[in-house]
Formats: C-alpha cells, structure tokens, sequence
C-alpha cells in the first residue's frame, strides 16, 4: 500500500473538520468539541499560520490526519512538535496510516533540530496508548496537564 502525505489545504477544511469532529465522537467527547469550520479555517490558513495538518492519502482518498504546531522548551532551549489529534479512520486502522503520519512528525522534528515529538493522551483510550507505545514513546507519568478555562480563566484575567 503507497500512502502519501501532504499539508492539508483550505479546499481540506471540511475534511479537517469532520477528522476532528470524528474524534472527538470515537473518544466520547463530542460534547466538549466547540470548535467551528471557520475556527480551524483562522487557524490553519492564515497567513503566517501556527497549527498545521498532514494528511495521508491512498490514490486520492482520504485516510487520516495529525493537526500539529510548535512548541518550545526552556529546558532543551530547542523547539518541539506537539501533535494536537491523530486521527485515522477505522476503515484504514492497521494499515499503518498512524505510525506513517507520527514517523513523519519525527523525521520533521529531527529535520528542523526539535528536541521532542509530544501530546497527551485520554486515560480511556487504551487502543491509542497502545499504539503510541508501540511506536517506542513512552508516557510522562511525572507530569499532569492542567487547564485553565471558561470562567475560571475570565475570573483570573482580572487579578
């Protein structure tokens, strides 16, 4: 099988957009996904954008994606890729389309002297966990995301 991967387009959004949205359904969160068309449109395509899409493709076909940006750490004093989704659709799950689009991110992350290849995964998707696993990454068990949103975000910019 001879997948191909490019950078998503904006002819990709709806593309993108059902990726993503098709995630957030097989984790169970659809509820928490609020982000519209036009969000990832601003985000994806501007000018001088900062999140990025790869997109692995079949003879024209759409198999899967990675939405992925930049980070940068004091501790390396290098940059990093954080890779936001993975998504690969379940038709295509085995074919190695994920370990495709991840060895891609690696070989980019090497390519551009990044210091990592990070993101963080549900602790209800055991599938997921297994796969990254497999791939040789390694959870970060001494470390906790942590998240300020919604109100308590509002209330803290006014301090």
């Amino acid at each position: 099988m001879t997948v191909t991967l490019r950078r998503a387009g904006p002819d990709d959004l709806d593309l993108v957009f059902g990726f993503v949205r098709d995630l957030a359904e097989h984790q169970g969160d659809l509820d928490y996904m609020h982000a519209t068309r036009a969000d990832l449109a601003a985000a994806l395509f501007a000018p001088e954008p900062h999140v990025f899409c790869d997109i692995a493709e079949r003879d024209g076909e759409a198999l899967g994606g990675a939405v992925w940006f930049y980070t940068f750490s004091t501790w390396t004093g290098r940059r990093g890729i954080y890779l936001e989704d993975l998504f690969v659709r379940p038709a295509a799950r085995g074919l190695g389309v994920g370990r495709i689009l991840l060895g891609s991110l690696a070989r980019r992350a090497i390519d551009e002297g990044c210091a990592r290849v990070e993101w963080a995964v549900s602790n209800y998707n055991l599938d997921g966990a297994a796969f990254y696993a497999r791939q040789g990454a390694v959870g970060q068990e001494s470390y906790r995301i942590w998240r300020l949103d919604g109100e308590a975000m509002r209330d803290l910019a006014k301090a």
